[in-house]
C-alpha cells in the first residue's frame, strides 16, 4: 500500500493543529513541510500523520515517542521561536521536534540521552539537508552546558518537575516550553527568565507521553 504522505501532512496541519488555537503562520509552514513519517519505524509510517503520540523505541514506561502533532505545535506556537534564536531540544528522539524547530530558529542543538536514537536523528537531518540542526547524546536532565545560553529550551514530553540546569541554561529573556504533570493532570507552561530570575505561567492543558527520567523520587517521612 502507498501513501500520499504530502496529502496526509496537509490533513494533519488542518484537522489537527489550525482547529486547535495555532495561528503562527510559521509553525504552521514547518509542520507542512517536515516529512513525519522519517522519523518514526518504518512499519509505522502510515500511522505517523494520526492525532497520536508516536512510540519509536522501547516498551512500558521506558518508551520513547514523538509528540501528538496537535499539543507539540502549541508548545512550539507558545516558545515564539525567533530566525534568530538558539533552541535547546530536550528529548529529541529520532529528531522530529528538532526538525521543525530549524524551521523557525537559527540553530538548534537536539539533545538524546539514547544514543541510538540520537544516531537515527543525526542521520535524518543529513538526509533532509537540515544543517543548522546538531544532535548530541547526553543527560537529559543536565542540558548542554557548552552551548548555553540558550533563547529557547524545548522539553519534548511531560515531566514532573524542571531540573535546575535547565533554568540555569536560559538566556536572560529566554523561554522554556514544557508539559508538566501526568496523563490528563498535564498542563503546559511557560518560563520566562528576566534579570536572572525565572517565573513560570500555566497556558493549557496537555495529555502527553512522558519523558522518562523526569519523575520525583518520593522522600521518606517519619
Amino acid at each position: 500500500m502507498t501513501a500520499d504522505f504530502h496529502d496526509l501532512r496537509t490533513k494533519m496541519v488542518d484537522n489537527q493543529i489550525r482547529t486547535t488555537d495555532v495561528t503562527d503562520h510559521g509553525v504552521i509552514d514547518a509542520f507542512l513541510t517536515v516529512p513525519r513519517e522519517v522519523f518514526v519505524p518504518a512499519h509505522r509510517q502510515l500511522l505517523a500523520y494520526i492525532d497520536e503520540d508516536q512510540p519509536v523505541k522501547g516498551e512500558g514506561p521506558n518508551t520513547r515517542y514523538i509528540m501528538e502533532p496537535s499539543p507539540l505545535a502549541k508548545l512550539i506556537q507558545l516558545a515564539r521561536v525567533g530566525k534568530k534564536d538558539v533552541v535547546l531540544d530536550v528529548g529529541c528522539a529520532t529528531g522530529y521536534s528538532s526538525a521543525v524547530l530549524s524551521r523557525l530558529a537559527g540553530s538548534v542543538i537536539g539533545l538524546e540521552s539514547d544514543s541510538e536514537l540520537s544516531d537515527i536523528a543525526t542521520a535524518r537531518m543529513r538526509e533532509l539537508g537540515y544543517d543548522n540542526v546538531v544532535i548530541v547524546t547526553g543527560d537529559l536532565k543536565e542540558g548542554y552546558a557548552s552551548e548555553a545560553p540558550y533563547d529557547v529550551i524545548f522539553v519534548e514530553g511531560a515531566v514532573d518537575f524542571v531540573p535546575d540546569p535547565l533554568f540555569n541554561q536560559l538566556k536572560d529573556g529566554g523561554r522554556l516550553v514544557v508539559v508538566e504533570g501526568q496523563g490528563n493532570a498535564g498542563v503546559a507552561r511557560i518560563y520566562v527568565k528576566e534579570s536572572g530570575v525565572v517565573a513560570g505561567r500555566t497556558v493549557f492543558n496537555a495529555a502527553v507521553k512522558p519523558l522518562p527520567g523526569f519523575e520525583k523520587v518520593p522522600s521518606f517521612q517519619f
